[in-house]
C-alpha cells in the first residue's frame, strides 16, 4: 500500500503503517479520553486513552497475523500487513485453492477478534476495583467483539464475504462464479450501508454518524469491486510466461552515462521510465524516472547513472519460461524488473507490458 511506513517484521511478515492510520488513532484516543470516567485528571485520561488505542491496534495486527499465518501454512505467500484508517489488511498474494482453506483463512480473524474480545473481558472483571483499568478493559473487550461482527458481514472482501464466497464455491465447484456472485452481494451491502447513512443525516440529523456509515460504504463497494479485478487479473495471467510479456526492445544503459543525457537519448524518445543498467549485457543495476526525479535538474550533468541507480544485488529477477502471474505473487512489489537468460539481460518486463499484454487480449476477445 502506497504512502505506508515500515514496522519491521512479525514472524517475517513486513508490518506497515498508512498514513490515515494517524487519523483514526487520534480520533479513538480522544474518543476514549471523552469515554474514560471523568473524575480522573486529564493527563491520566490521556495515558490511558493512548495505551488502549495502543492495545487496540495490537489486537487488530493479532487478527491479521491469525489470518497471515494460516495462509503461510497453507503454502499462501503473505506480502505484509498494513494498518490503515479502517483497520488492518493482510496482503495475501493469491488465492486459496480450495474452498475448505478460503473458509478456515477467513474465519480464524473474527474468531481471534472474539477470543482476545473474552480476554479482555477477563482482565475487566479482575481489575474491577480499579475503575479507569476496568473502564478501558471493558471498551478493548467490546470493540474486539463488534471487529468481530463486522468482519462476519457477508460484504467480501470483508471476512465475511470470503466465508460466503468458500461457502458458494464448495456448493457450486466455481470459483469464478463464487466471486462473481459475493462480490454482487459485498456491492448490495455498500449500497445499505450507504443508505443507512443517508437516512441518518437526513431524517435523524445524525450528521456524524451518518457520514460514517457512508464512508464505510463507498469504502467496502471500491474494496469489492478492486477484490473482483485483482481476480480478473490473476485469470487473465494464468498460463502466460514471462517471455510473452516482456519488453525485448528497451534499450540497455552505461553506468556512466549522465542523467542529462539519459533524458535527452534514451526516456524521451522512447517514453521508457525504466531501463537495465548492463555492462557487456551483464546486469549492473536499474534506473527508473522516479529516481532522476528525486535529483535536482541543475546537478543532471554531474551526475551518473551508476549514483542514483538500483543495484543488481537488490532486484527482483525474472526468467523468460517463468509464469507472469508470479511476479504478483512475490513478497516486493516492483515496476520494472530485468529478464535474465543465460546470465545475461534480455529485456525488461513492467507494469505498462502487463497492462498493454492485457488490453490486446482483452480486444481480441481471448479473456474469460
Amino acid at each position: 500500500m502506497r504512502g505506508s511506513i515500515s514496522l519491521g517484521k512479525i514472524f517475517g511478515i513486513p508490518l506497515r503503517l498508512h498514513y490515515t492510520w494517524f487519523v483514526i488513532f487520534v480520533l479513538v484516543t480522544a474518543s476514549l479520553v471523552v469515554y474514560f470516567p471523568g473524575d480522573y485528571p486529564i493527563e491520566q485520561r490521556i495515558i490511558s486513552g493512548i495505551l488502549t488505542s495502543v492495545l487496540f491496534f495490537a489486537s487488530i495486527i493479532i487478527h491479521e497475523l491469525a489470518h497471515s499465518i494460516l495462509a503461510i501454512r497453507n503454502n499462501i505467500p503473505v506480502r505484509e500487513i498494513t494498518l490503515f484508517v479502517f483497520g488492518g489488511v493482510s496482503h495475501i498474494t493469491r488465492e486459496a485453492s480450495q474452498p475448505k482453506t478460503e473458509f478456515l483463512i477467513a474465519i480464524v480473524g473474527p474468531l481471534t477478534s472474539l477470543a482476545i474480545g473474552g480476554a479482555f473481558y477477563g482482565l475487566h472483571l479482575l481489575l474491577g476495583t480499579y475503575q479507569l483499568l476496568a473502564a478501558f478493559m471493558w471498551w478493548l473487550a467490546i470493540i474486539n467483539v463488534i471487529l468481530a461482527v463486522f468482519n462476519l458481514i457477508p460484504g467480501f472482501p470483508l471476512d465475511g464475504g470470503r466465508i460466503f464466497r468458500a461457502i458458494v464455491w464448495q456448493r457450486t465447484q466455481d470459483y469464478h462464479r463464487a466471486t462473481r456472485i459475493a462480490t454482487k452481494v459485498g456491492q448490495g451491502i455498500a449500497y445499505s450501508f450507504v443508505a443507512g447513512g443517508i437516512v441518518l443525516v437526513f431524517a435523524y440529523q445524525l450528521w456524524l454518524n451518518g457520514l460514517w456509515f457512508i464512508f464505510i460504504g463507498w469504502f467496502l463497494h471500491d474494496a469489492a469491486r478492486a477484490s473482483y479485478q485483482q481476480v480478473l487479473l490473476r485469470d487473465s495471467l494464468s498460463g502466460v510466461t514471462v517471455r510473452q510479456v516482456m519488453d525485448y526492445s528497451c534499450p540497455f544503459v552505461s553506468h556512466g552515462l549522465n542523467l542529462r543525457d539519459l533524458v535527452q537519448q534514451y526516456i524521451l524518445p522512447t517514453g521508457r521510465s525504466g531501463f537495465p543498467v548492463t555492462r557487456e549485457a551483464v546486469l549492473e543495476g536499474v534506473i527508473t524516472v522516479q529516481q532522476i526525479k528525486k535529483i535536482p535538474k541543475a546537478k543532471w550533468d554531474i551526475t551518473s547513472v551508476q549514483d542514483v541507480m538500483t543495484p543488481a544485488s537488490k532486484l527482483r529477477i525474472a526468467y523468460p519460461d517463468q509464469d507472469a502471474l508470479s511476479l504478483l505473487q512475490e513478497k516486493e512489489a516492483a515496476n520494472h524488473i530485468p529478464v535474465m537468460e543465460g546470465g545475461r539481460v534480455i529485456g525488461m518486463v513492467n507494469r505498462e507490458d502487463l497492462n498493454r499484454f492485457l488490453r490486446i487480449r482483452a480486444d481480441l476477445g481471448m479473456t474469460r
